[in-house]
């Protein structure tokens, strides 16, 4: 009677692994797709600085040319 709560362990288990399975598959796949990890909360300021960085390399890149 006491060990009742083991029936519970192995479904909540196998949902805890799907879980984790399910968040490793989207980080790997974004990481392939995109090649590197998904940066999380991704607002406006953050993407004026990625365009600016992006531009200012292109410029370094061009002028040693």
């Amino acid at each position: 009677m006491n060990l009742r709560w083991m029936e519970a362990v192995l479904p909540l288990g196998i949902i805890a692994g799907m879980l984790c399975v399910m968040g490793n598959a989207q980080y790997y796949i974004h990481k392939a797709a995109h090649g590197r990890p998904k940066h999380i909360g991704n607002d406006l300021w953050d993407v004026a600085m990625e365009r600016r960085d992006k531009k200012l390399h292109e410029q370094a890149a061009s002028s040693s040319n």
